[in-house]
């Protein structure tokens, strides 16, 4: 049968229209005439020339004078971009304890345990979430000049990823960001290819008297994976008739070839598709101080609010689309209650989910204005609609939840100070209601001298995810009814810069864990469990010989649905030191990552989801690498020897009949453009 994808909706295209017409509306009424990056004044002062940066005789090569610095939505918190080489190298989708299926891109899982992060409604595909640019993290920038980055990473296997960034201040109280991203890889075995594209904008504006501001976000993200079931035969990993691993033996043996590049490509398909948009304005009153310099030729406005009115709204569009234009019956006996005539039937599915949330806080600000705290309480208004099309018919669930949120935040913005916040959210009408949020944190900055200390505790009390209650193909119908997940966790956490040290422990307690079984069907464990952590990092250095040292215990309650090792570790000796009279950086050394025997989870590809198996064990050598990294002012490069133990032994497995790449060369850069 011929399948075609819907578009989206006419009516929701002029939705994301109109709310980008109003964003762009209010932002545009701004009456701000300061220099871009330059402290805010009022309309008409005499400023500095900020644009005068100190230049080298190298031009563009030399260092400026350029601030350029990101927050996060509802943060004070003031950071800037990373610039170091110590773990350039590393892939950064994969820290700390990230592990794909052997190929660049594909579904990843956690090995240090870590529960979906759900709350309200949800569709529940989450094997692609560490690629995605998410909306509710974006960096909201602020910079002195316009500030643009670029870093493209390539490997064996047309292994490939490109990263563009520009961000630059319109005007100094509005700042825009745009940045795409591409993943593809075609990787070492047979019809395992991957194809991601991820895009992003953010803006942040703030008017003149500091009374108003807006955040506002887009993020889009698609992730192609093309299924092969892994291999058949683990042994002919050690074959010398096998060296060429596309020969090798796999599940899902029925390629298709590509039109565009004849390139073999799988009959079996996963893609998932979102975009996300997220408008956060409020306005709040106060008190309002003006301060002059000696000669009263400028003038800077500083703004302590005591109450203000918060609003913001999401609207978030996500897919999953499974295809199988060439089914073996056999792939789908257990699963399916009609046979398949692998001759003229295809398997089709695609579930959806359209969420429109929109929240109103009132907040309440006490104490200094750089060291205040803040509590907030309001309400919101979720409509979720949900769907699953099987090619011929599609179903569909609405459904309008209402609930209430309380906030109280005080964050450390300079040394020595406490810090502590509090969330609530109760759902309280529709599919939701019963479900609930509950997280605290406290905590000090210590200061450079000592770190961080921090401890905190959070439940989560969430509905199955819809993917879990409901599925629908062409041949088959499954539904489910599961009770609440209930998910506690405490924690302790201690940060020393200057002792180079990290440790801390977290515990969870769970009941009515939500699952994918043996059979790779829903299920629920009702029985409460514990899962406790224990981490520790510690950095050694002498002179230019740095050793880093990253250790993780895990312990869970006998007989829980849980494919965790119990213990993990990453070490680097590296040789890191300027040279030619500090005009170049380099960091030099071996890295070795390992984890304890234990029984893997396996990947379903037909639910896009990892499922717990109690039977098939993975024992790994250390997987090691040999890296040279460098830095040249604003250009940063790495060249690395990956998976280097396979000279001396099979391929790792990363899950049950999943090898990672044989022995490969990775180059990548990173190169930062001012003005």
């Amino acid at each position: 049968m011929k399948l075609k994808d819907r578009h989206i909706s006419t009516s929701i295209r002029l939705k994301v229209l109109g709310i980008m017409t109003i964003v762009l509306t209010c932002i545009g009424t701004a009456q701000a005439q300061n220099q871009p990056g330059a402290p805010l004044g009022l309309p008409g002062e005499k400023k500095e020339d900020s644009t005068a940066f100190k230049k080298s005789n190298t031009d563009d090569w030399g260092n400026v004078d350029v601030k350029v610095q990101y927050k996060y939505l509802h943060s004070k918190k003031i950071y800037t971009p990373d610039t170091s080489i110590h773990t350039f190298h590393r892939k950064a989708f994969s820290q700390p304890w990230y592990i794909d299926l052997g190929n660049f891109g594909t579904p990843m899982r956690n090995l240090m345990f870590t529960p979906d992060n759900r709350l309200g409604p949800t569709l529940g595909y989450h094997a692609f979430d560490v690629y995605r640019m998410d909306i509710d993290s974006l960096h909201y920038y602020n910079t002195t000049a316009p500030y643009s980055l670029f870093s493209f990473n390539l490997g064996s296997k047309l292994e490939q990823k490109a990263h563009i960034l520009h961000t630059q201040n319109i005007k100094p109280n509005w700042n825009v960001a745009a940045g795409y991203t591409k993943v593809v890889s075609e990787g070492y075995f047979l019809l395992q290819r991957t194809n991601q594209d991820h895009g992003m904008f953010s803006t942040n504006y703030e008017s003149v008297n500091r009374r108003y501001k807006l955040n506002a976000g887009v993020t889009y993200n698609k992730m192609q994976q093309d299924e092969n079931g892994g291999i058949v035969d683990t042994s002919q990993l050690t074959n010398p008739d096998f060296n060429d691993r596309s020969t090798i033996d796999i599940v899902f043996a029925n390629a298709g070839a590509s039109a565009q590049t004849n390139i073999p490509r799988s009959l079996v398909t996963n893609v998932l598709r979102d975009y996300n948009i997220l408008v956060n304005q409020s306005y709040a009153w106060g008190k309002t101080d003006t301060l002059y310099n000696e000669d009263s030729t400028s003038m800077n406005l500083l703004f302590t609010p005591r109450f203000s009115i918060s609003h913001q709204l999401k609207i978030t569009n996500k897919q999953l689309t499974y295809k199988d234009l060439a089914p073996d019956s056999l792939r789908y006996d257990q699963f399916f209650q009609y046979s398949l005539d692998s001759d003229s039937d295809s398997v089709y599915c695609r579930q959806k989910h359209n969420m429109i949330d929109n929240q109103v806080l009132l907040n309440g600000f006490l104490g200094r204005r750089d060291k205040q705290l803040q509590f907030s309480t309001g309400i919101g208004m979720r409509v979720d609609q949900f769907s699953t099309r099987n090619g011929i018919v599609t179903f569909t669930t609405n459904s309008v939840s209402n609930y209430i949120v309380g906030r109280l935040q005080k964050e450390a913005l300079e040394e020595g100070e406490w810090f502590y916040n509090a969330d609530a959210v109760f759902f309280i009408t529709g599919i939701a209601s019963g479900n609930s949020l509950i997280k605290a944190t406290v905590g000090k900055e210590l200061g450079n001298r000592l770190g961080t200390l921090e401890a905190g505790v959070q439940q989560n009390i969430n509905n199955a995810p819809y993917n879990y209650t409901n599925y629908y193909s062409n041949f088959d119908t499954i539904l489910n009814s599961f009770n609440k997940e209930s998910i506690t966790r405490i924690f302790a956490d201690v940060k020393s810069d200057r002792f180079k040290l990290r440790f801390g422990a977290s515990s969870y307690l769970i009941s009515n864990y939500l699952y994918m079984n043996m059979q790779q069907l829903a299920d629920q464990y009702a029985p409460a469990f514990n899962i406790t952590q224990v981490w520790l990092q510690k950095m050694f250095t002498w002179r230019g010989v740095v050793f880093d040292n990253e250790v993780l215990y895990q312990q869970s309650t006998a007989g829980a649905p849980v494919n965790i090792p119990q213990l993990l570790g990453r070490h680097q000796l590296s040789y890191e030191r300027y040279i030619f009279k500090k005009a170049l950086k380099v960091a030099v050394g071996v890295e070795a990552r390992y984890h304890s025997k234990y029984n893997s989870a396996q990947y379903s590809p037909i639910y896009n989801r990892f499922y717990y198996q109690d039977t098939l064990q993975v024992s790994n050598m250390p997987a090691a690498s040999v890296f040279f990294n460098f830095k040249i002012k604003r250009f940063r490069a790495y060249l690395m020897l990956d998976q280097g133990q396979q000279f001396f032994y099979p391929n790792l497995l990363t899950a049950p009949g999943y090898p990672a790449q044989n022995a490969m060369i990775r180059f990548g850069f990173n190169w930062i453009m001012l003005k």
